[in-house]
């Protein structure tokens, strides 16, 4: 098999490193440095996920991020990262 078209897998998601797992298990036990570099890793999704088109009175379209959105999604993780350490 030639070199060149060998599989060859990714270490993360589109070529991001993944967060390792003591991240996530700091996290569940409660340290706000892990969690809060879990939310920044997930920061770039969430934009995305997160990113609404509003027009203004002229029909101009506007591209913005929907903080109030953001935050749920935000506490949802928080929520589902602190319900594991239970």
């Amino acid at each position: 098999m030639n070199k060149a078209t060998s599989f060859q897998p990714v270490n993360g998601f589109h070529g991001r490193v993944r967060l390792p797992l003591s991240v996530f298990a700091n996290a569940c036990a409660g340290d706000p440095l892990a969690m809060e570099r879990i939310l920044r890793y997930y920061d770039g999704y969430m934009n995305k996920l997160c990113t609404r088109t509003l027009y203004d009175l002229d029909g101009t379209p506007h591209v913005r991020v929907d903080e109030y959105m953001k935050h749920r999604l935000q506490n949802k993780l928080i929520q589902a990262i602190l319900k594991d350490s239970l």
